[in-house]
């Protein structure tokens, strides 16, 4: 029987109700508070990952800091999915905030007394990276029972709108820290916007499927049965696979990209700000685009968006290096269309996945993706050597983009838009 049609073992739960009256003030409010957490922690991770490019110049290092910020998702993510269904989700979402706002205390307090040292850097990469295990799944699986089931399309579309959002204010709000503030005042905007994302928090109840103490099972067995509905299901399982690759090849040029400013165009933090501002421009536009269309074809959108979003990794790295304004151009389309395959991508699991079940699936797709990203890292710095910067951004845009493009290949993968069911 196909997983996502057929009862799942344990106690069962009804459809997915509508939110209620009210639920558009509840949702803005809490998408708000979480807007202005996202925009202050991307601003922070700007800032370090400047901060690491200035001090040591060396990818190894920005690697490093890659590996950091990701591997503990991938470690942690199926712990934390297990966590957000089976746990109060708002609780887990304000608790992780919170010990966010906390590293980003101690690394503020270690740049004021001079004593910072890299490995604090990483280290408190790497706890932040263990709150989003646990934060991410809760407030993804949150999101179908804050809105009705036929806004969850328009909810994914406003949600690359503001990684757009995101990007656009925090490179720019970065680059003007740093030029303006000492580098731990630049990280304190990142504890006030964590703070300003909680309060939502506390004032709203996020609606979720409770199950009894006395229904309880094991969480290695409730993991095991998240795990199920995706390995039960060929498309589902295509799909993780075909997102890991992507990732594995592409993840090192985001990391990178400092670096490439660098290196080959002769820029600083101005244009890494520049670029990366732009970029969002792209993403609220094709999060706008996505929200206002609401395509008929997801796994389509998404695997021609995607394929094009690596082809344009691969453009910005072959401009040459005084023509900076080329490589800005593709970046931006690079944005674009990434935001248009990504809404697609996470709606269609959202309305596919009963919901009492969407934390662990939502959160085996962070771990495929976060075990494929610090791999990709890890082999990235021998062939950032032999290839150099620029080699290794177009090798990864091309392998990415015939990975997507591959997937049209799967009839199970095209199929599985065709599975969607009310969450049961």
């Amino acid at each position: 029987m196909d997983p996502l049609t057929s009862a799942p073992s344990g106690p069962q739960h009804p459809g997915t109700p509508h939110p209620g009256p009210g639920w558009a003030t509840r949702y803005w409010a809490i998408f708000g508070g979480q807007a202005l957490s996202l925009i202050g922690s991307a601003m922070t991770q700007f800032v370090l990952l400047w901060w690491i490019t200035d001090t040591t110049g060396s990818a190894a290092a920005l690697g490093t800091a890659g590996v950091a910020a990701l591997l503990p998702q991938a470690l942690l993510g199926p712990l934390g999915g297990t966590f957000a269904d089976r746990y109060s989700r708002r609780t887990i979402m304000i608790v992780a905030d919170t010990v966010s706002a906390a590293c980003m205390g101690v690394l503020i307090w270690l740049f004021a007394s001079g004593n910072v040292e890299l490995w604090h850097v990483y280290t408190m990469m790497f706890i932040r990276s263990a709150m989003q295990a646990f934060q991410g799944p809760a407030a993804a699986a949150s999101t179908a029972m804050l809105v009705p089931p036929e806004f969850l399309p328009r909810a994914a579309g406003f949600n690359q709108t503001l990684q757009g959002l995101m990007t656009v204010a925090a490179a720019p709000l970065g680059a003007l820290a740093i030029s303006v503030l000492p580098l731990g005042a630049a990280l304190g905007i990142d504890v006030v916007t964590a703070l300003l994302g909680i309060v939502p928090l506390l004032l709203f109840r996020i609606p979720q499927h409770t199950v009894a103490r006395e229904d309880r099972r094991g969480v290695w067995a409730e993991f095991r049965e998240g795990l199920s509905v995706v390995w039960r299901n060929p498309g589902l399982r295509r799909l993780y696979g075909l997102l890991g690759v992507v990732v594995l090849v592409v993840m090192p040029t985001f990391t990178l990209t400092p670096l490439l400013v660098k290196a080959h165009f002769g820029g600083g933090a101005g244009q890494v700000a520049l670029m990366e501002g732009l970029s969002g421009v792209g993403m609220i536009a094709g999060g706008l685009l996505v929200a206002a269309l609401n395509p008929g074809r997801p796994i389509v959108t998404v695997l021609l968006a995607l394929a094009a979003s690596c082809l344009t990794v691969a453009l910005t790295a072959a401009a040459p290096a005084d023509w900076f304004w080329l490589a800005v151009v593709w970046w931006v389309v690079s944005g674009a269309t990434f935001a248009f395959g990504n809404a697609p991508l996470t709606a269609t699991l959202q309305r596919t996945v009963p919901n009492h079940l969407q934390g662990r699936v939502l959160s085996l797709l962070n771990t495929v993706m976060g075990l494929a990203g610090p791999v990709g890292l890890a082999l990235a710095a021998p062939l950032g050597e032999w290839l150099g910067v620029r080699g290794l951004f177009m090798v990864g845009g091309v392998l990415g983009a015939a990975a997507c493009l591959a997937g049209f290949l799967s009839p199970a993968l095209l199929r599985l838009e065709r599975q969607e069911t009310p969450a049961g």
